[in-house]
């Protein structure tokens, strides 16, 4: 009998179920329902008592549903006498809002902690958190793993000719130096100027690009304008093709339609967010596995960053 129970929210079972798939292991029996007005109701069927338990949710639109829905899983978890509860959330919801960006303005992403924690979790599992710091606002430990496990593969087989990383702005030049450092590739920075949230203006491109397969990465794509602007000055400045990787299709409002019409030749995300349509320029890459073998090594006491080392 296993020590461990994986659970899942609504917000993406077939993502659960591929890390059930992983480890082998079934996806916990629960009831989720809602009441007439839209209250969240919550049982679990099956005994969870002295184990430890992996709630498999992430908190993508709708994202105050599903937020909920998980602080009520926790709950009834611990009500239900689990001995630890693991929040697995592969995309963190209200991550963007990590600081006092301008005056009489929420720190969102540290009250979703606080209500997390408040909850019951002893551990969250994430990916790509889209500020790091955010750790730091959680008593308990977080590992925030890191996507580009699932792309360096992928870049490699496409075989470009003359390939460069570029990071689509000044704030992700970290994520993609270490890109540039796992596949041996040279770095160019997107240097952008953003009005006001999901409008983004490219100003200008720091590095040459010329006669180079470009490959721009960052944590998330919302409504894609940042890289369908990058992409078209890449294409400007020389680039002889742009491939974007970015580990969470959030994908709302014009997003589709903007990669389908745009000069991008291929975005590359991750199945964390359960995508909304399919597109032959939009490829999807499985996280399951990294999830998997994290929850196999907490579960073992092992280490968790040595999958990480190449």
């Amino acid at each position: 009998m296993s020590c461990f129970k994986l659970f899942s929210g609504s917000a993406n079972p077939e993502f659960a179920k591929k890390v059930g798939e992983y480890l082998n292991e079934p996806i916990g029996e629960a009831k989720l329902n809602k009441f007439s007005d839209g209250e969240i109701s919550v049982q679990v069927t099956e005994s969870v008592r002295g184990q430890d338990v992996f709630i498999i949710q992430p908190t993508c639109a709708p994202t105050n549903d599903n937020l909920m829905e998980l602080l009520i899983m926790i709950d009834a978890l611990k009500r239900s006498s689990a001995k630890s509860i693991s929040a697995v959330i592969p995309y963190y919801g209200y991550a963007r809002q990590d600081r006092k960006a301008a005056p009489r303005v929420p720190i969102s992403a540290k009250l979703v902690a606080d209500l997390l924690e408040k909850a019951g979790i002893h551990r969250v599992i994430t990916i790509d958190l889209h500020a790091a710091q955010i750790q730091g606002f959680f008593n308990v430990p977080v590992d925030n793993l890191f996507g580009s496990i699932m792309f360096v593969d992928y870049i490699r087989s496409k075989k470009l000719a003359n390939p460069i990383i570029a990071s689509p702005d000044i704030g992700g030049v970290a994520r993609a130096r270490s890109y540039a450092n796992k596949l041996d590739y040279d770095l160019v920075i997107v240097d952008k100027k953003r009005e006001k949230a999901n409008v983004a203006e490219v100003m200008n491109i720091i590095g040459d690009v010329n006669g180079k397969d470009v490959i721009l990465v960052d944590d998330m794509v919302d409504t894609a304008g940042t890289l369908v602007k990058a992409a078209e000055v890449l294409k400007k400045r020389g680039a002889t093709s742009v491939m974007a990787c970015c580990t969470h299709g959030v994908l709302s409002g014009p997003a589709y339609e903007r990669i389908e019409n745009g000069v991008l030749d291929e975005l590359v995300i991750s199945d964390t967010i359960p995508a909304k349509q399919k597109s032959e320029k939009i490829t999807v890459l499985t996280a399951s596995g990294i999830i998997g073998e994290t929850i196999k090594r907490i579960h073992n006491n092992e280490s968790v960053n040595s999958i990480f080392k190449y």
